[in-house]
């Protein structure tokens, strides 16, 4: 049977939880938010309440200087908000701490997924399938021209680049928070324990994750080492920095990027990427429908992505779906 979920409303500005008084990752300042992940298109300060699980608020801590009215709610531990409704935050695989909300009100389960991938990382929990009345999934890879490579095909890719260019730097453009770490805990897992050379605004980050129990190995700033030491290294940089001057000072630098984006060539391009690594933190077509079926829902709200395809495959599929106009969420780099 559907549910009417009128106490759970889509507005432009996010999802808000009507009888809590509550928001889900709203766009601007507001009395009560419950955030799914540390990215900047869902997390900002000036909150009065900040709820969001003890990794996503010691990142937000850094990013946005979130300290007062921050409220821990550690994966699968209820939550009791005004209103009679009830938030548990579980995995969603996405980066670290980052969470699929699960609400419960009037007999009814409604689980807003946030950002959320199905495949393996060593940098963070693994998505938590969960049954729900109510599924709202995020859509940014939801055309099925998006199927993902295997992350270990990926990384092979980089190391064999490496070694056949043993006298140029591999310059790794990767989103600062949670890919770049990826990158280097499968480099690690594949092998490669030579010190990884780091840009600096990737330091802060890195070493939060290592605080907070990821493992990372040997990592040095690139500040300061004599260009010759750097060839055959790898350095990891914003994705900004690619062909930045501060890229000039490497020698010979082979530029990859590491991103769910660079599947589509034009976009590789118009960067001057040699090497695009598909490397996506983000579910892919398949995981998305995948992950729809297991979930199972009675009815599924479609956001932030490719909504439209998404939306013709539950029709097709006889599963009860809209398509939400929420603005603003996004990642360019993935």
């Amino acid at each position: 049977m559907v549910g009417c979920f009128s106490w759970i409303k889509a507005e432009p500005m996010g999802i808000r939880i009507v009888p809590a008084d509550a928001w889900i990752d709203p766009s601007r300042a507001v009395e009560r938010a419950l955030v799914t992940h540390g990215h900047a298109d869902h997390a900002r300060g000036g909150h009065g309440q900040t709820i969001a699980t003890p990794a996503t608020l010691a990142i937000m801590a850094v990013r946005y200087g979130v300290a007062d009215g921050a409220l821990p709610a550690p994966y699968h531990e209820p939550v009791a908000l005004a209103g009679g409704v009830t938030a548990t935050f579980l995995p969603a695989g996405h980066v670290l701490g980052s969470a699929q909300i699960l609400l419960e009100h009037a007999s009814e389960r409604v689980i807003i997924t946030g950002d959320y991938k199905r495949s393996r990382d060593p940098t963070c929990e693994a998505f938590a399938v969960t049954p729900c009345d109510l599924f709202i999934t995020e859509a940014t890879f939801g055309l099925p021209v998006f199927r993902h490579p295997r992350i270990a095909d990926e990384i092979a890719r980089l190391l064999a680049a490496r070694a056949a260019n043993p006298e140029r730097c591999m310059l790794v453009g990767a989103y600062a928070l949670g890919k770049a770490q990826r990158v280097i805990a499968e480099l690690r897992e594949a092998g490669s324990d030579e010190p990884i050379y780091l840009h600096g605004a990737m330091e802060t980050m890195c070493r939060l994750y290592e605080e907070q129990g990821v493992l990372l190995g040997d990592l040095r700033p690139v500040a300061g080492v004599p260009k010759a030491e750097l060839a055959g290294a790898i350095v990891i940089c914003p994705p900004s920095a690619l062909n930045d001057r501060w890229s000039r000072r490497l020698p010979d630098p082979l530029t990859a990027m590491a991103s769910g984006w660079m599947r589509v060539r034009q976009r590789a391009r118009q960067r001057g990427v040699e090497l695009p690594l598909v490397i996506s933190d983000h579910a892919d077509w398949d995981e998305l429908t995948s992950t729809i079926a297991e979930v199972n829902p009675a009815e599924t709200w479609i956001t932030h992505g490719r909504e439209e395809a998404l939306l013709r495959w539950c029709e097709i599929h006889q599963r009860r779906a809209r398509a939400l106009a929420l603005t603003g969420y996004e990642d360019e780099d993935d």
